[in-house]
């Protein structure tokens, strides 16, 4: 059977699965017969690379740095196929995850960090879906600024249409050029080179403490409860968690952000900037959140002119 060239179907049909155990690279000893399971292997002019599970590479002595976990894509791809390493390695890229590919016969692999199987997983099915989540760049701002506006065009309060600009247009302006701003917590989802979905975090703070203050956050309004907001609610725990972030607050729905594991702030001892808003005033404590916190949360300034 021949294999699929077509690049969209490639996407949409990869079903990647994780191969059980690390594998590693190793430079085999020169002159000594090639033994062991390997996996693959690969001639060069320095000498022979060859790749295996890490348990079979200490069992035979051999020297390696990198621990990779082994993802292979299930969808039978044809060897002149274009255009599936590169969306696969743009995707994994914008996620900050290397990737090495290996290509079969029938099936392409990936090996990648074995720290970063699951969030590469992630990225693989987000992919599949045609989204691709990236750091938001200055020349996206227009895009995200209309996306804003046709998203929050319905008042996510009242729930009645908004005369007007929405005013999340304007607090997205403020927030892209304040002392607050992060640059790889502003992400962008897009399908086809079209901003779907953004969603930014700032920095904010509870006395001394820093925290991150989530919002806004808007999905084209076609697609949303496809999952996008969802990635991007995760996306930005994962980088945060990896920045050493101690937690996250956002002002929102009581039924939605539980499910991300957020939980009324006044209950870890924060207290909403509005008492107002009660439990809708909603916290994510990360790895790093410490013990004791007690105060009053207080977002970047430009929340403060709304």
């Amino acid at each position: 059977m021949p294999g699929e060239t077509d690049l969209e179907t490639l996407l949409e049909s990869m079903h990647p699965v994780v191969r059980e155990g690390d594998y590693v690279y190793a430079l085999w000893p020169h002159g000594k017969l090639l033994e062991g399971d390997i996996e693959a292997a690969v001639r060069e002019a320095e000498g022979l690379t060859v790749v295996l599970r890490r348990d079979e590479a200490d069992r035979l002595g051999l020297h390696y740095d990198f621990v990779a976990a082994w993802i292979t894509l299930q969808i039978h791809s044809a060897l002149e196929a274009v255009g599936l390493t590169a969306a696969v390695s743009s995707a994994l890229t914008h996620a900050g995850i290397s990737c090495n590919v290996l290509a079969g016969f029938h099936h392409d692999h990936l090996l990648v960090p074995a720290a970063e199987a699951g969030r590469a997983l992630d990225v693989l099915r987000l992919l599949g879906r045609g989204i691709v989540l990236r750091d938001e760049q200055p020349e996206d701002r227009p895009a995200i600024l209309a996306l804003a506006a046709k998203a929050f065009s319905v008042s996510p309060v009242t729930g009645e249409p908004v005369q007007g600009t929405p005013v999340e247009v304007g607090l997205l302006r403020e927030l892209f050029e304040c002392d607050e701003y992060i640059p790889n917590l502003s992400i962008v989802a897009e399908i086809a080179g079209e901003v779907v979905g953004h969603v930014i975090s700032t920095r904010a703070w509870v006395g001394d403490l820093e925290l991150l203050g989530l919002g806004p956050i808007a999905v084209e309004p076609t697609l949303q409860r496809r999952g996008i907001g969802s990635a991007l609610m995760r996306e930005t725990t994962l980088r945060a968690t990896a920045a050493g972030e101690r937690g996250i607050a956002l002002l929102g729905s009581t039924s939605y952000y539980p499910r991300f594991g957020y939980v009324p702030a006044a209950t870890v001892g924060v207290a909403p900037p509005d008492a107002a808003w009660g439990d809708h005033f909603q916290l994510l404590r990360l790895p790093a959140w410490p013990d004791g916190v007690r105060g009053t949360f207080r977002y970047a300034a430009p929340f403060e002119r709304l």
